[in-house]
């Protein structure tokens, strides 16, 4: 059962749609290429457009935790492929406010949220009721990742992420697209990395032997590797092995602990 076309994902679900650019990785933006310039949904960036998807759609994954129960098999949700949970618009945040309830509500879900802006995090993070005397900043069905594609941004955003190891089961980095060599890749406290090239018109390359040097930092830290997609214009055409095999691994979620009383988060 799978809704999406994502290789690491299951289901993609979008609880509303814009973003705007803020590093090198965003500059052939394929969610500003179809839903603004293509489709004219929104309008992309500072003074753009945020539309909400529909409440029907925002009931897809109560239908899929429903059936993950049934089948005693948790499903991945990727939580805003044409957007960025934590880009800080005040109008976003009652959304973002009903996101975070409904990842609540659905326990037999892992909740991948993707950021560019980790940075953000500590001051979006709603507390979860645990029970009637505890709240919690703990979520054990969340899957923090943010995006990194050069050695500048894994520099920058992979601390920032990794100030949240104690409050999710996995940390992930999404190196797509990688656009150069990234020979230092902050590995401790990570647990997944997807790496993939840029695919659409106007793609960047991505060299083989920095695919690999990835793989190598990986392997060397016992971090699961998946390997997405070489890109280019025709994804299908190029396709996505590498030594002539598909790499995908994922992580093992590691155990979290809920019983402690986290209401504070501190500076992140």
């Amino acid at each position: 059962m799978q809704n999406s076309t994502i290789e690491w994902t299951d289901h993609t679900f979008n609880p509303w749609i814009g973003c705007t650019k803020v590093s090198p990785l965003c500059e052939h933006c394929y969610a500003e290429t179809m839903m603004d310039l293509r489709y004219g949904r929104v309008k992309w960036g500072l003074e753009g457009t945020r539309v909400r998807t529909t409440p029907q759609y925002w009931r897809q994954p109560v239908r899929w935790n429903q059936a993950a129960q049934r089948d005693e098999q948790r499903r991945r949700v990727f939580c805003a492929s044409l957007a960025d949970v934590f880009e800080d618009r005040p109008d976003l945040a009652p959304w973002r406010g009903d996101m975070f309830k409904l990842v609540d509500k659905t326990q037999h879900l892992n909740w991948l949220l993707l950021t560019k802006r980790p940075e953000n995090i500590g001051r979006m993070w709603p507390t979860r009721v645990e029970s009637s005397d505890l709240e919690t900043n703990v979520r054990e069905n969340v899957w923090l990742g943010t995006s990194v594609g050069t050695q500048k941004t894994a520099g920058i955003s992979v601390p920032r992420l990794r100030a949240w190891r104690e409050f999710v089961p996995v940390l992930f980095l999404s190196v797509e697209p990688l656009l150069g060599p990234i020979s230092r890749l902050p590995l401790d406290g990570i647990d997944w990395v997807i790496v993939g090239g840029e695919s659409g018109h106007d793609a960047r390359s991505m060299e083989e032997e920095w695919v690999l040097e990835i793989k190598q930092q990986c392997d060397a830290a016992d971090v699961a590797f998946f390997f997405k997609q070489w890109g280019g214009w025709n994804k299908k055409r190029f396709g996505r092995e590498l030594l002539g095999q598909n790499w995908n691994a994922l992580p093992s979620p590691r155990h979290t602990s809920s019983l402690l009383d986290q209401k504070q988060l501190g500076e992140f």
